[in-house]
């Protein structure tokens, strides 16, 4: 059993050398890795707060979250607890926290307050920002934090989306022994799919039942959510499902079968994954052929084009949680996968802004970008922490390629 000695153990060795440990939650892991990247200082964590109480209070007015306020305090604050909840806007900004106020008072004092950014490239591995960034439930204990004020601390948090699938933030839970419980990442998640409905709610009044979504970034397989339930799919049952919200006029089973598999794929076999799948998401999907679907499914990609198309650049990589479907091999998503990542490494690149490039530069796909972390040199003022952790980057990648001469390095680093 990993105790929390060997967790902070895990974690020193880490940060001394960048080893990915062995005993650490690959969830963990993989933060630890996008926050060291990302330059945060494990000691010394610096959670952006550079917002007037004004501008704090027009945020809170513009978000539907706000209408969800009353649902939270309800099902997470009436009973007294040892915690406080908090919903951050898709930047990952604590719009609103409450709660137990000794707790409220302790996590205080490291930065966790109304205001300040609690995304990984602000303050390292937390519930929150951990949820941002791979849009999924999470659940953080002690140590596994990466920045050490907030390691007393347990923390559980659950994406909150709207009725396109588009994220507005994450609801989250701070305290003691009783938050790193499975029940109380239960009650979170409940409570997230209750704020979703009185967003959706909210809206629909004005603008009618919303869309089903389909998110399949980051993920194995997907997660389909449509009159209010939500359905784990197979990889499978993903692909087929995301392929015909990419073709809404409707595939055959002989043109379905190309796009998922460069085998020979029968149209039997195709037939029978579709029955499967039918029975499972009921009248979304017809019964007559060409295979299609009765009502516009949005996905999470959609929402990343929007941001692109819109020119925000920061929305579209806070939406871009990872590659479509990274396990699937299938023609069809991995011309949908390589498309999407180009285009949002494409928009990065053209920023100038070094907060944007860093969140980049900080994922699995950007950790080697070299021409990204170019960017991030161009970005940065010369001398500051990005810049320089950009310039000591650009060298170790140019090492890997570099003859011994050291010419490489050499130039690089009389950039810094």
């Amino acid at each position: 059993m990993t105790t929390t000695a060997d967790v902070r153990a895990d974690q020193d060795a880490f940060v001394s050398t960048g080893r990915v440990p062995g005993r650490v939650r690959r969830l963990v892991a993989d933060s630890w890795q996008r926050s060291r990247r990302s330059g945060v200082d494990p000691e010394r964590p610096a959670p952006r707060d550079d917002l007037s109480d004004n501008d704090l209070a027009g945020l809170r007015r513009q978000t539907p979250l706000s209408a969800a306020i009353p649902v939270v305090r309800q099902l997470l604050l009436s009973q007294d607890p040892q915690w406080v909840a908090a919903l951050t806007d898709a930047s990952g900004r604590l719009l609103w926290v409450d709660g137990n106020r000794r707790v409220r008072r302790a996590i205080g004092r490291a930065g966790f307050v109304e205001g300040a950014v609690w995304s990984e490239d602000c303050a390292g591995t937390n519930a929150p920002g951990t949820a941002l960034a791979t849009n999924r439930d999470v659940q953080v204990i002690g140590s596994e934090h990466w920045a050490r004020p907030v390691q007393p601390w347990n923390c559980a948090a659950a994406p909150v989306h709207d009725a396109d699938g588009r994220m507005l933030g994450v609801l989250d839970i701070t305290g003691g022994p009783v938050v790193a419980t499975s029940l109380a990442m239960q009650l979170v998640r409940a409570t997230a799919t209750a704020v979703e409905a009185t967003v959706g709610n909210a809206a629909g009044r004005a603008a009618g039942p919303p869309a089903p979504t389909l998110r399949v970034l980051g993920s194995q397989g997907g997660t389909l959510v449509v009159d209010g339930s939500a359905h784990r799919l197979s990889g499978r049952h993903a692909e087929i499902l995301l392929l015909l919200a990419e073709h809404p006029g409707g595939l055959t089973a002989d043109g379905l079968a190309v796009l998922l598999s460069e085998a020979e794929l029968s149209g039997v076999t195709v037939r029978a994954e579709v029955s499967r799948l039918r029975r499972i998401v009921g009248p979304l999907l017809s019964e007559s052929r060409p295979y299609r679907l009765t009502r516009p499914v949005r996905t999470d990609v959609d929402a990343v084009r929007d941001a692109l198309a819109l020119g925000d650049v920061e929305q579209a990589v806070g939406s871009y949680t990872g590659p479509v479907l990274p396990r699937s091999s299938s023609p069809g998503v991995l011309r949908v996968r390589t498309a999407v990542t180009e285009e949002v490494r494409a928009a990065v690149l053209a920023t100038r802004d070094p907060r944007v490039i860093v969140r980049w530069a900080a994922s699995d796909e950007g950790a080697d970008d070299y021409g990204a972390w170019q960017a991030l040199v161009a970005a940065s003022p010369p001398g500051s922490a990005s810049h320089l952790r950009a310039v000591a980057r650009l060298a170790r990648l140019e090492a890997d390629l570099a003859p011994p001469d050291g010419r490489h390095r050499s130039r690089l680093l009389s950039q810094a």
